[in-house]
């Protein structure tokens, strides 16, 4: 073939490419936030609503939020929200860009490491392109596209790929600096989703084909090339021992047996989630954001066959392997790849998830790119070259399969639109989804319908019994509907599952506080601090319940305690004041009424109250300010318009005084007959 023409063949792939994965995922550009993490990763995470900042980006790389050790993934959806402020459908765009340059990455990536051998390139074309269509187009590789939580899949695959392409350069020309920049650019992958620690391991699967640095089994030659990735392999184990201490620490890995997961069932499952993601390949259907785990559906004969399966093909491609070398690659890539995420440590409740695909898939597409070609050889015998039959059979078939993968995953991308499509599609296609029926019920509330929400919390409930959340979520819309008893019941059986859940006692303190049931209030909040010492708005409430009862030395020094945590809080800083008087410490209250008002320059109560310390030492011009402040935001203040006559009169001005008695008479003439008194006097 002319170089010239190949070139232009080439260009033509990449553009098919990208135009085919803009017309799946462009839909997304309209996409709301989920409520199924994107509030822990975007929408209620101020750290990420404020972009870069300082402070942020040493959270960044401090925190381990969510679980997770990824702080590249922060940065960049802090720089999302720096550039597009909290637009959902610019965020969307920036995973679908992620994921077309992967796309494209992953093309380069594979025509690069078969023009090693230069002859190979043309052949390897057309199986490039099929395999990177092919992850373009899954209907399993929605999740980690449509999803803007899973910013930190297309990114570190981003990464990966880039470390692949740089790798094989190296191979080209070896050089210090393009090693170096292969460790910096893994390096960067960790820091976007810990999944890359198997990368290593797939660098040695790439230098037995198609580099083919591996002729036979030259144990020098492999001791060499697994010295040569010492460096990497030691950073998968340092980054491999923070995730596993950041989950630990965050609860989001359970124990050994904990929740009905024990280890046995998940090495079932495991084997069971092997045989599913091969099935998936070939004919995805009823995908959903969730797959329940459950350990009591597992039938002895499924998990017999699926164990087979993998024996089988284990023994399958090694026997062929060294014939046709992209077998084994393309079937250990999967397998091992996998390992992290397949459920031998975990993380979660779920049985498995489409977005844990995005990377492995790429080693079963690239056993089909390569393997039927030659099947289809041989079956119309006939030079895999020249063959026209076999051109237009693999053309027909290639446009055939990835047209219908494309259909279904823009379907299946639809589902992503907002929380209610995406979660009613899950309960459409699973059964017993008690997460999906969660975040129904959350979707709900956002939406103030309590009693829908209450319904879809009870039905999560039934199938799970011991799904906190559920407990908690359903005590939140309790209260909103002024149900406090049946929210109290509920917040403890939350705690009960979850007894160190901090928002649950804290909310368990916000019902008794509605009740009146102050000393059970105390020692709610008191258990919720105990567990998340910087809460400040429980310290706030805590120095409210404290009020509450008289003890204003109590609620003093938690007032302060919340206002050190969070110095701009001019509820807190009014509380205070307020303390501060009712024992008799004016000049305090009136200096922390000021505090509050800086920080809040509207807040006519702290206003109000302003005006009657300075009242009760006889500041009355100061007073007088003050209450005019206050009527000048809450015009229909009448105490504040009643006391503003009196203040008026304190100082002699009658006809001030006059003036605000006439305004109190449409508002309360209670009142303006009180004022009217004072001034015939």
């Amino acid at each position: 073939m002319p170089q010239q023409v190949k070139k232009t063949l080439v260009i033509s792939i990449y553009f098919a490419l990208t135009i085919s994965a803009l017309l799946v995922f462009w839909q997304t550009r309209n996409f709301d936030f989920v409520n199924y993490d994107d509030n822990t990763y975007v929408s209620e995470n101020p750290h990420v609503l404020n972009g870069l900042t300082f402070d942020n980006i040493i959270w960044a790389f401090t925190a381990g939020h969510a679980g997770n050790w990824h702080p590249l993934t922060w940065l960049s959806l802090m720089l999302d929200c720096q550039l597009f402020g909290t637009n959902a459908g610019w965020m969307h765009l920036v995973n679908l860009l992620l994921h077309l340059a992967n796309t494209l990455l992953l093309f380069t990536v594979l025509t690069s490491a078969s023009s090693v051998e230069p002859k190979k390139m043309t052949s390897a074309l057309w199986p490039s392109a099929f395999v990177a269509a092919a992850f373009a187009l899954h209907p399993m590789h929605v999740e980690s596209v449509a999803w803007i939580t899973e910013r930190k899949d297309v990114l570190s695959t981003f990464f990966w790929l880039l470390a692949m392409l740089v790798y094989v350069r190296y191979i080209k020309q070896p050089t210090a600096a393009r090693y170096l920049l292969v460790l910096l650019i893994f390096a960067f992958g960790l820091m976007a989703k810990s999944m890359l620690v198997t990368l290593p391991f797939v660098f040695l699967l790439l230098d037995y084909w198609p580099l083919n640095r591996i002729n036979g089994f030259n144990w020098k030659i492999i001791y060499r090339l697994i010295l040569e990735k010492i460096p990497f392999i030691f950073l998968s184990a340092v980054s491999s021992v923070i995730t596993f201490l950041v989950q630990r620490k965050s609860g989001a890995m359970p124990g050994i047996n904990i929740n009905g997961l024990p280890l046995k069932a998940r090495t079932v499952n495991a084997f069971l989630s092997y045989a599913r993601y091969i099935g998936e390949m070939f004919w995805p259907q009823n995908m959903a954001v969730f797959y329940p785990f459950d350990a009591g559906s597992f039938a002895f004969r499924q998990v017999a066959m699926c164990v087979l399966l993998l024996l089988v093909m284990s023994i399958f491609v090694i026997r062929f392997g060294r014939n046709q070398k992209y077998l084994p690659v393309g079937w250990f890539w999967f397998v091992g790849t996998l390992v992290p995420v397949i459920g031998f440590v975990q993380v979660g409740s779920q049985a498995y998830a489409d977005r844990y695909t995005y990377v492995p898939y790429i080693g079963l597409f690239i056993m089909l790119a390569w393997g039927l070609p030659e099947l289809l050889a041989k079956l119309l015998s006939a030079s895999p070259v020249e063959s026209p039959q076999r051109k237009i059979a693999l053309g027909l078939s290639m446009v055939i399969v990835l047209t219908t993968l494309g259909i279904c995953a823009h379907r299946q991308t639809s589902y992503w639109k907002n929380s209610f499509t995406l979660f009613s599609h899950a309960l459409a296609v699973t059964q017993n989804n008690y997460v999906a029926y969660g975040n129904l019920g959350v979707a709900y509330v956002n939406l103030n319908s309590y009693n829908k929400a209450i319904d879809a919390y009870q039905q999560a409930i039934k199938i799970n019994p011991e799904y906190a959340f559920a407990y908690h979520a359903l005590g939140v819309a309790c209260a909103k509907l002024s149900r406090y008893q049946d929210a109290i019941e509920s917040y403890k059986q939350a705690i009960r599952i979850k007894p160190d859940e901090a928002d649950a006692h804290y909310n368990l303190g916000n019902s008794y506080a509605k009740l009146g049931r102050w000393p059970e209030a105390i020692d709610a909040y008191k258990q919720a601090i105990r567990i998340q010492p910087d809460l400040a708005d429980v310290y706030r409430n805590l120095g409210n319940a404290y009020a509450r009862l008289g003890r204003y030395q109590d609620a003093i020094e938690f007032y302060k305690q919340a206002i050190r945590r969070k110095p701009d809080d001019a509820e807190a800083e009014f509380d205070l004041g307020n303390a501060c008087y009712a024992l008799g410490r004016r000049p305090e209250a009136i200096e922390t009424f000021r505090q509050a008002i800086g920080i809040k320059p509207d807040y006519a109560e702290a206003y109000y109250n302003l005006g009657i310390a300075y009242d009760d030492l006889g500041r009355y011009a100061e007073a007088i300010d003050a209450y005019k402040q206050a009527v000048r935001i809450k015009p229909d203040d009448d105490e504040a318009h009643c006391r503003l006559g009196a203040a008026y009169l304190a100082i002699g001005d009658k006809n001030s005084a006059l003036a605000e008695y006439n305004i109190l008479k449409s508002l309360n003439s209670e009142l303006a007959n009180k004022l009217l008194k004072e001034i015939n006097k």
